[in-house]
C-alpha cells in the first residue's frame, strides 16, 4: 500500500513538473542575457557574480520562501490562484475593505491575461532564436518559425491537453536534466563562479552601480516568472508534489544552469549574445533548439490553460459574461477549453510577436504584469493570514512586510520600463479590469432595476393560490437571478397567456466564494405553497452549472421532474442605456454590448433547447 502511494505521488509530481514549472523552467533561455544586453552593463567577473547573486537570492526568497512555503498555505478548499485568494480575503473583509480586496483581486487577475499573452510570445521567440547561434543567416527564419509554432499551439487547444498531457512531464524532466548537466559542465571548468552564493556580491553590485543595478533588477525578475503558477495549479496537484518537484529537481537545475551561464561569461564575455545556447557543444545545438521549443510550448500551454480556468472563475463569481465552456476530459474536471478566450489570445499573441519581433524587445514588457500580480498576492495574503489563519498582527506584518519590500523593489524597477514596452501588460490589465468591473456593476444595476417595480413574491403566491387563474398540466421552471420579487418571465406569461402551470418552480443559481460545492449542499428546496416551489442551486467558482444535474438532485429530495412535461421560461432582456444614475454612459453602453454577446442561458446552463420558452423584456439602465 505504501509502495503504491509512493508510486502515485511520483506520478503526480512528474505531472506537476510538466504543467506547473514550464514558465519558470524556460526563463534561463533569456534572463541572464537580458540582465546585461538589455541595459548595456559591461560583462565583467564582478558584474556577473553580482547578477548571479541577485538571481540566487531572488529564487530563494521569492519563489521558495514566499510561494512554495508561505503562499501555498492559503488554499481555498484545496484551490489556489489570485481569484481564489481574493475569494478567501473577501470572506474575511467587510465594508470599504471588502471593496478594496475585490479591486486588488480583479486587477491582479486582469494582469494575468497580460502574462498569458506575453509568455507564449517571449518563450517561443527565445527558443527559435537558437537558430541564430547555429548560423547568423538563419535569423530571418526566427519570426516565421515562432508564428508557425504558436499558431499550431492554439489550433490544437480544442482537442484538450488530456492526450498530450502525459508527454509534458517526461519532456520537462529531460529539459531540467539538460539544464543541470549543461550548467554543471561549465561550473566544473570555472568553479570560482560559486562565490556568487555570497549575498555580499549582490549588495556590492547594487551599491556600486546604483541606477544601472536598479534597471538590472527589472531583468532579474524574469527568473521568477511562473511563480504564480505554483499557487494557481495547487488545486490540480496538491502542495506536496509541487514542493517535491521544486526542491528535488527544478530549483537545483535552474541554479546550476544560471551559474553555468555565469561561468561561461566569466571566461568568454562575448558569449553574452546568447549564453544559454552557447553552453552546449555545437553538435548539440539543433537537438537543444528542438527541446527548448517543446519546453516553451509546454510553458505556453500551462498559461493558456490558466487563462481558461481564470475566466471560468470570473464567470462564476459574477465578473464576466457567460461564455462557452467545453470539457476536454471525462476524468479531469479542470481540463476545459474556451473557444472565445483561445482565439482572443491567439490574435493578441500574433499582434505582440509581429510588433516586438524578438525576445529582447519583449523582455521590457514582461516584468510589470508578473511583479504587479506578486505585489497584490502579498497584500491579499496578509488579510488571509490575519483572518483565516489567526496570526497575530506583529507576525503577519513582519512576514508580509519582508515580501512586500522585495515585491515593491521588483515592481519599481519594472515600472521604469513603462515607455519601452511595459505599457503593454498594463494596457491589457486595465482593459480586462474595466470589462470585469463594468460587468459586475452592470449586473448589480440590472438587478436593482428589476426589483424596483417587482411584485413581492409572498403576496403574489398567496394571491395565486386564493384566486387561481386557469391551470395547465405540467411544470414550469422560471430561471431568476434574485430570490426577491416575482420573475418578469412569470408575469409576462401570466399577462399574455392568462394561465399558470399546475406546478411552478422558481430556480436561482448562486455563485459561492469556494471552488467546489458538495453535492449534498448543491440544492436547497423551499415549498412556498401547494403549487409554488423555490429552488436555490449553489456552484463554486471552479464549476459549471448544469440544469439536468439540479433536476436530478431535486428528485433525490422528493421534487421530481418529467423533462418532457417541463417547460423552462427565461427572460431575455433588451437593455437600454439611459441618463439615470448608476454608471457612466460609456460603461452602460459597454455593458449592453457585453450582454448582447454573452452566451445564451440555454446553452450555458445546458437546458434542453426544445423545452425552452423565452419572453422578452425591455429594461432601462
Amino acid at each position: 500500500m505504501q509502495a503504491h502511494s509512493k508510486q502515485a505521488l511520483a506520478g503526480i509530481t512528474l505531472a506537476a513538473l510538466g504543467v506547473v514549472y514550464g514558465d519558470i523552467g524556460t526563463s534561463p533561455l533569456y534572463t541572464l542575457k537580458e540582465c546585461f544586453a538589455g541595459h548595456g552593463l559591461p560583462v565583467t567577473p564582478g558584474n556577473v557574480l553580482g547578477i548571479l547573486s541577485m538571481i540566487f537570492w531572488s529564487l530563494l526568497f521569492v519563489v521558495t520562501l514566499k510561494y512554495v512555503i508561505f503562499i501555498l498555505k492559503a488554499d481555498n478548499r484545496g484551490e489556489g490562484g489570485i481569484m481564489s485568494l481574493m475569494a478567501l480575503a473577501r470572506q474575511a473583509a467587510s465594508g470599504k475593505r471588502r471593496g478594496l480586496v475585490v479591486v486588488l483581486g480583479l486587477f491582479g487577475a486582469a494582469l494575468f491575461y497580460g502574462d498569458a499573452i506575453i509568455t507564449p510570445a517571449i518563450s517561443v521567440l527565445s527558443a527559435a532564436e537558437g537558430l541564430e547561434v547555429i548560423k547568423p543567416e538563419l535569423e530571418a527564419y526566427v519570426l516565421p518559425m515562432s508564428i508557425v509554432v504558436l499558431m499550431a499551439l492554439f489550433l490544437i487547444q480544442r482537442f484538450g491537453t488530456a492526450s498530450v498531457g502525459m508527454l509534458f512531464g517526461p519532456v520537462m524532466l529531460l529539459w531540467f536534466g539538460t539544464l543541470g548537466v549543461l550548467g554543471l559542465m561549465q561550473i566544473a571548468a570555472t568553479p570560482q563562479v560559486l562565490a556568487a552564493l555570497n549575498p555580499l556580491y549582490a549588495f556590492d553590485f547594487l551599491v556600486k552601480h546604483g541606477h544601472d543595478a536598479f534597471l538590472a533588477l527589472g531583468a532579474v525578475v524574469l527568473a521568477l516568472t511562473g511563480a504564480e503558477a505554483l499557487y494557481a495549479d495547487m488545486g490540480h496537484f496538491g502542495k506536496k508534489p509541487i514542493r517535491l518537484a521544486w526542491f528535488n529537481l527544478v530549483l537545483p537545475a535552474l541554479l546550476l544552469n544560471y551559474f553555468g551561464q555565469g561561468a561561461l561569461l566569466m571566461t568568454d564575455p562575448s558569449a553574452i549574445r546568447n549564453p544559454f545556447y552557447l553552453l552546449a557543444p555545437s553538435w548539440a545545438l539543433m537537438p537543444l533548439i528542438i527541446l527548448a521549443t517543446l519546453a516553451t510550448v509546454i510553458a505556453s500551454q500551462a498559461v493558456i490553460s490558466g487563462a481558461y480556468s481564470l475566466t471560468r472563475q470570473a464567470i462564476q463569481l459574477g465578473y464576466c459574461p457567460r461564455m462557452g465552456i467545453l470539457h476536454t476530459s471525462a476524468k479531469e474536471i479542470g481540463q476545459i477549453y474556451m473557444p472565445f478566450v483561445n482565439w482572443g489570445l491567439l490574435v493578441a499573441v500574433m499582434v505582440v510577436v509581429l510588433a516586438f519581433k524578438s525576445s529582447g524587445n519583449l523582455a521590457a514588457a514582461y516584468g510589470i504584469a508578473v511583479t504587479g500580480t506578486m505585489l497584490i498576492t502579498t497584500l491579499l495574503a496578509y488579510i488571509v493570514a490575519r483572518a483565516n489563519w489567526g496570526w497575530p498582527q506583529p507576525l503577519a506584518l513582519a512576514v508580509t512586510s519582508f515580501f512586500l519590500v522585495i515585491d515593491t523593489g521588483f515592481f519599481s524597477a519594472n515600472a521604469l520600463k513603462l515607455f519601452s514596452g511595459g505599457w503593454l501588460p498594463l494596457l491589457i490589465g486595465l482593459a480586462v479590469f474595466t470589462l470585469m468591473a463594468t460587468w459586475k456593476r452592470g449586473r448589480e444595476i440590472l438587478v436593482e432595476r428589476l426589483t424596483e417595480h417587482a411584485i413581492p413574491l409572498d403576496s403574489f403566491v398567496e394571491n395565486m393560490e386564493s384566486f387561481p387563474p386557469s391551470r395547465v398540466q405540467g411544470t414550469a421552471v422560471f430561471l431568476t437571478s434574485t430570490l426577491q420579487g416575482v420573475p418578469h418571465a412569470l408575469l409576462h406569461n401570466l399577462k399574455h397567456n392568462k394561465v399558470l402551470h399546475e406546478r411552478i418552480v422558481l430556480l436561482t443559481m448562486q455563485g459561492e466564494d469556494v471552488p467546489y460545492v458538495a453535492p449534498a449542499e448543491r440544492v436547497r428546496i423551499t415549498r412556498l405553497s401547494n403549487s409554488f416551489w423555490q429552488v436555490e442551486a449553489f456552484y463554486g467558482f471552479q464549476e459549471t452549472p448544469n440544469v439536468q444535474e439540479i433536476l436530478d438532485l431535486c428528485a433525490q429530495q422528493g421534487l421530481e421532474f418529467e423533462v418532457m412535461d417541463t417547460s423552462f421560461f427565461l427572460s431575455r432582456e433588451t437593455l437600454l442605456s439611459t441618463a439615470r444614475p448608476g454608471m457612466a454612459r460609456w460603461r452602460e453602453q459597454l455593458f449592453v454590448w457585453m450582454s448582447k454577446n454573452a452566451l445564451r442561458a440555454t446553452d450555458f446552463f445546458h437546458i434542453p433547447t426544445n423545452r425552452v420558452v423565452e419572453l422578452g423584456a425591455q429594461i432601462e439602465l
